[in-house]
């Protein structure tokens, strides 16, 4: 008889080899907590990449998609349904914005708002306003106006000819801002942390400067929030720690806690710039997915989860900083909420690796950075087991 094959190898020959997968089959969770199939229990500090705010299997997430699913699941958007509508206005009323478009992911998210800044700007400027600015070591997604938008350069190899009409200047940078500017240009598209750039934070009056900026040269400014923000800093949304205000801004994982939704919300002006026909999609904002995103943000305003994001947050912080006063070759902890990073001076696969061994995942982003996302409704003490298991793997490493 032959052997059967695992899951692994089922995966390897059947699948595209698009991701560099750890040798893992995962098949259940609840909370922070997830299973493989062998029975091994693991801490999650990813999190979905920043997906899960509620937690793994959350009770509030399966009864409302229960409920939904057997009372309405998809219409086109030729008709109006409730849930979209419901979570259209409550994302309106605790935000800048006059108006939502939903599509079904954060890429989706930032091509509607390179489309919306491209229109209004072609519609209601007499000259050829159409370059987006972005930033070094940004990431705005895979399709290939996001990925032209991205400024990195390993995930753009292979695909030129990119799109036209892009350019990247340094983050955190205003004198290269002003410099870049020119009557070409349309919008500065930007992410308030850049998450996969290694957890940049800005300096605390950038996002003012840059929309001070944008107000000079008549052109917009789009936040991307796909990954930082649902609470992950400790807001609703990471603008509101800056006091500036974006013109549009993208918005997908924790939105729907792991059913696929993006959302791009702009103001009155922009938005009478998409007209019935200039865009659309057909899952976008479908009943189900937005009646589990409605009960998703009234669960993370009401219930108190950005308040312990914000108090566990500065306790992980406070837990990781212990670490860098203890081992040399941390360089910076940073980061706010729960999306922090912490620099290493090496390649930090090895650390990933070691946590994983010893049930906790992690991630690691721009080579040397560890990241840490874990849902919004982690523990102190699930905080501590994982710092105190780094601390192992920091005194091994440091006897090397």
């Amino acid at each position: 008889m032959d052997k059967r094959e695992t899951t692994i190898e089922r995966a390897n020959r059947y699948m595209f080899n698009t991701y560099s997968r750890f040798p893992v089959t995962l098949v259940r969770g609840k909370g922070c907590r997830i299973w493989d199939e062998k029975g091994k229990e693991y801490l999650d500090f990813v999190g979905g990449i920043a997906v899960c705010a509620l937690g793994h299997a959350s009770d509030l997430v399966a009864d409302t998609l229960k409920k939904q699913a057997e009372t309405l699941v998809h219409v086109s958007n030729l008709y109006y349904t409730l849930p979209q509508t419901d979570l259209a206005q409550m994302l309106v009323e605790n935000s800048f914005a006059d108006r939502v478009f939903f599509c079904n992911s954060g890429a989706e998210a930032n091509e509607a708002a390179i489309k919306l800044a491209r229109r209004y700007m072609n519609i209601n400027s007499d000259t050829t306003k159409n370059t987006v600015i972005s930033m070094d070591n940004s990431f705005h997604g895979r399709t290939m106006a996001t990925l032209s938008a991205t400024g990195q350069k390993k995930v753009k190899t292979g695909y030129n000819p990119l799109l036209e009409g892009f350019r990247f200047i340094p983050y955190n940078d205003l004198a290269s801002l002003e410099q870049a500017m020119d009557e070409t240009i349309c919008a500065v598209l930007l992410e308030p942390i850049q998450g996969e750039g290694g957890v940049v934070c800005p300096d605390p009056d950038y996002l003012k400067g840059v929309r001070n900026i944008c107000d000079e040269h008549n052109c917009l400014l789009i936040f991307d929030e796909v990954q930082v923000g649902m609470g992950r800093t400790g807001k609703l949304f990471a603008y509101e720690h800056y006091g500036a205000q974006p013109d549009i801004m993208t918005l997908a994982k924790a939105l729907g806690n792991g059913l696929p939704i993006g959302a791009m919300l702009s103001v009155e002006k922009l938005a009478r710039a998409f007209g019935p026909g200039s865009h659309a999609t057909t899952f976008g904002g479908t009943p189900l997915v937005t009646a589990v995103s409605l009960a998703v943000l009234r669960s993370l305003i009401e219930d108190g989860w950005i308040e312990h994001c914000r108090e566990a947050g500065n306790y992980f912080k406070d837990a990781l900083n212990k670490l860098k006063e203890k081992y040399s070759f941390i360089k910076e902890v940073r980061g706010m909420g729960l999306i922090l990073g912490m620099e290493i001076d090496r390649p930090c696969e090895s650390v990933v690796e070691a946590c994983m061994e010893k049930g906790f995942l992690i991630n690691c982003a721009h080579g040397n950075v560890l990241r840490f996302l874990p849902p919004l409704v982690v523990t102190k003490n699930e905080i501590d087991m994982l710092t105190n298991a780094m601390d192992q793997i920091f005194e091994d490493m440091d006897t090397e």
